[in-house]
């Protein structure tokens, strides 16, 4: 049998090209930090099993009873993750006083929580405040209706409170959401401060005396007051200043926040564990469904998740015409990631059983792949080499072909002497049967992604790729 021919030349990719600039604002995020404050609270709950803790943590949390004011239109419960729609509150009152005088309450962080089936990883989405978005007829808070209307984002909360929120986000993403959860400023600081700090970079040093923050250049701990005003800050010279810039700098600090959390030695250590969870649940405010068995089988669904399986997007969005100073959600590039979440319905299975083959396929670990994307469909190499990770092979080389068509089709090759490598992969990926490649290198295996995909059972589907998306388990100076 004569080989196959050589793969085109192939050609590396880089960075993401970055978006594109954002139109200039008018008026800044107040916060969006601080609700790293709930995803860690999801993220570490399951370390807890002694149920006199769980009746504590759960006595401190405020509940609200939505479920009138959602209505019966709602998009429907298709699989077994949960969606939890975290939102940033503004308010003034109480503890959180001393941040200003703002009337009202505005709900300036918006972000959908996505847990997968089984724990397998986490997606938090952010919405940028500004969005102009349909936000439908929702009951006031205080009795009456407001009528549905063309508006920013935040303003659903402002009028209709958080079940309004829930509404707007479902109508625009058609994933059914579980449960809401909110936070204030005193619940940043005090969740920061039970983690003992946590860590930033900062390309260059700052001194903004209106937020009073002073920080040094390069990587470094943050607590308390300083934390929040490095969240906050809109001076500083962070950025550009405007909604997308400071969105991502806040993932960073999320992403932050989550890997201290989910650290081996805090969640080792069932005091700190107690006293993190402590220190914010005072804070937080959820829909009454969100009731103590609730959180205890979220816990057991996420015991064992890592910063690794954490990741924060934001949704695409582009120009307003009407508005310079707004921002509108793009269709185009936003949908494939709303149907992702909304699909993401395969609860991780064992593997399949292996195909007899000519040579016992070696364990995963000790298999080298490199992963070229022979679509058109950008991004697609790096979320096949994700998947690859996730089952424990090495990936050392992620590319893209010369020549991308849409109807190759996907192929396993492997280099002289790999073949026991391949026949692993092949096991993991039924389907493709691999071949030998003369001019592979030895000990190699290729993947050749093409148009019939590169699935593994077992492992979560991929999400389309999203310019500037933060994992929880980057350096924090990658984003600096």
């Amino acid at each position: 049998m004569q080989p196959l021919a050589a793969p085109d030349r192939v050609y590396f990719t880089g960075t993401a090209p970055p978006p594109p600039e954002p139109p200039e604002r008018g008026r800044g995020w107040r916060v969006l930090g601080w609700v790293s404050t709930v995803m860690s609270v999801l993220l570490v709950l399951g370390s807890l099993t002694a149920y006199g803790f769980w009746r504590r943590i759960d006595g401190q949390i405020t509940r609200e009873n939505v479920d009138g004011k959602l209505g019966d239109d709602r998009p429907a419960k298709l699989n077994g993750a949960m969606n939890i729609l975290v939102m940033g509150s503004d308010s003034r009152a109480g503890e959180n006083a001393g941040y200003g005088t703002e009337e009202g309450q505005r709900s300036d962080t918006t972000i959908l929580l996505h847990l997968s089936p089984g724990g397998e990883r986490a997606i938090g989405m952010s919405f940028p405040r500004d969005s102009m978005v349909r936000i439908p007829s929702c009951k006031k808070t205080g009795g009456g209706t407001v009528p549905g209307r063309l508006d920013m984002i935040n303003s659903a909360y402002a009028q209709g409170g958080p079940a309004c929120t829930w509404k707007t986000i479902e109508s625009i993403t058609d994933i059914r959401i579980d449960h809401y959860v909110e936070v204030d400023f005193a619940g940043f600081k005090r969740v920061v401060d039970a983690l003992e700090g946590v860590e930033i970079c900062v390309p260059k040093a700052i001194n903004d005396p209106k937020a009073e923050l002073r920080l040094r250049k390069g990587r470094q701990t943050v607590r308390g007051d300083q934390a929040l005003g490095y969240v906050r800050t809109r001076t500083g010279g962070l950025g550009d200043g405007s909604d997308l810039s400071r969105i991502q700098r806040q993932q960073a600090f999320m992403a932050s926040v989550v890997k201290k959390a989910t650290d081996k030695g805090m969640l080792a250590d069932p005091g700190k564990t107690y006293n993190f969870l402590s220190a914010v649940a005072g804070s937080i405010k959820a829909d009454d469904r969100l009731t103590l068995s609730a959180m205890q089988k979220l816990a057991g669904g996420l015991r064992g998740i890592s910063a690794g399986k954490v990741r924060f997007v934001t949704v695409p969005v582009q120009a307003y015409p009407p508005d310079h100073n707004r921002v509108q959600i793009n269709p185009a590039q936003a949908a494939p990631l709303f149907e992702a979440i909304r699909k993401d319905n395969a609860v991780p299975e064992p593997a399949p059983a292996p195909p007899p083959q000519a040579a016992k396929p070696m364990p995963p670990a000790q298999v080298k792949v490199a992963v070229y994307n022979a679509t058109r469909t950008d991004g697609l190499g790096q979320r096949t080499a994700d998947q690859l990770k996730e089952k424990g092979f090495t990936v050392n080389k992620v590319g893209t072909r010369k020549t991308r068509t849409d109807g190759a089709k996907t192929r396993i090759l492997f280099g002289p002497g790999a073949q026991r490598q391949a026949a692993a992969l092949a096991a993991a990926m039924p389907g493709h049967p691999p071949k030998p490649w003369a001019a592979g290198k030895p000990g190699q295996v290729y993947l050749i992604v093409g148009a019939d995909g590169a699935v593994l059972p077992g492992a979560a589907a991929p999400l389309p790729k999203v310019v500037g998306e933060i994992r929880a388990d980057q350096d924090v100076c990658a984003q600096a």
